[in-house]
């Protein structure tokens, strides 16, 4: 399996600044669906080709400061010259017990069958879920950790299947703590095409560190990405060697 990993900046050249708002609208829902296109313009070489590659926004802001990362199976080709792009081989030399830090905007799901039931259930947002059974007062309290425990659980269930274990912290109360922190909890709604329903999707910004345990399982989960709007900037798990 063939990966590279890209690093992406639009051109500050005048022609391309010319179009600055329109390539990369400031308002959320505007820059996701344009981000969208964007990168899908840079690997779509045929009609019929299916989605081959992951993305995020590493930089938001203003247009200049715009980055965007990819992890493809084939490098990106940018024919209308819009990008400054930057391209190595991703093929990690990992070990059984290495340490490595991770970060991830992820779109967690969850089942919403009963448990000991073969059919499979409606995909539900696991944190509106934990949320929606807490008073208004009660989640104002209690969201930070609300999303604490429905990130560490989501990522560890990822884990169980892609060859990694979350990487415990110091020790606080009596209890270990997972070295992980979990932010955002971001709504979006994606207007569409007229008469198509708007995409819509949560989002967690998840960082910490974990244990590879399996690690051709892992890579493998890398390229495939983590939970769902995958076409829409999640997913992309971005790793490096822990220093801690």
């Amino acid at each position: 399996m063939s990966l590279h990993l890209s690093r992406l900046r639009l051109r500050q050249d005048p022609d391309v600044a010319a179009l600055a708002r329109l390539l990369l609208p400031e308002d959320a829902a505007g820059r996701i669906n344009a981000g969208h296109r964007l990168l899908w313009s840079l690997f779509a070489d045929s009609p019929d080709r299916a989605r081959d590659f992951l993305w995020r926004e590493d930089a938001g802001g203003r247009w200049r400061g715009a980055t965007f990362l990819t992890l493809s199976h084939r490098p990106p080709h940018d024919v209308r010259g819009l990008f400054e792009v930057e391209t190595k081989p991703f093929a990690p030399v990992l070990s059984v017990g290495q340490r490595l830090g991770f970060r991830l905007r992820a779109s967690p799901s969850a089942s919403s069958a009963p448990a000991g039931f073969d059919q499979r259930g409606k995909r539900i947002d696991p944190v509106a879920r934990a949320l929606s059974r807490l008073s208004a007062e009660e989640r104002a309290t209690h969201r930070h950790a609300v999303l604490q425990e429905i990130g560490a659980e989501w990522l560890a269930r990822q884990g169980a299947r892609a060859g990694f274990t979350l990487c415990e912290g110091g020790e606080s109360e009596g209890t270990r703590s997972l070295r992980l922190t979990v932010d955002g909890d971001s709504w979006h709604v994606l207007p569409r095409e007229r008469g198509k329903a708007p995409v819509r999707f949560s989002s967690l910004d998840i960082e910490g560190v974990l244990r590879v345990e399996d690690p051709p399982a892992f890579v493998a989960s890398l390229a495939e990405g983590f939970g769902r709007a995958k076409a829409f900037g999640c997913g992309l798990m971005l790793i490096r060697p822990d220093r801690g």
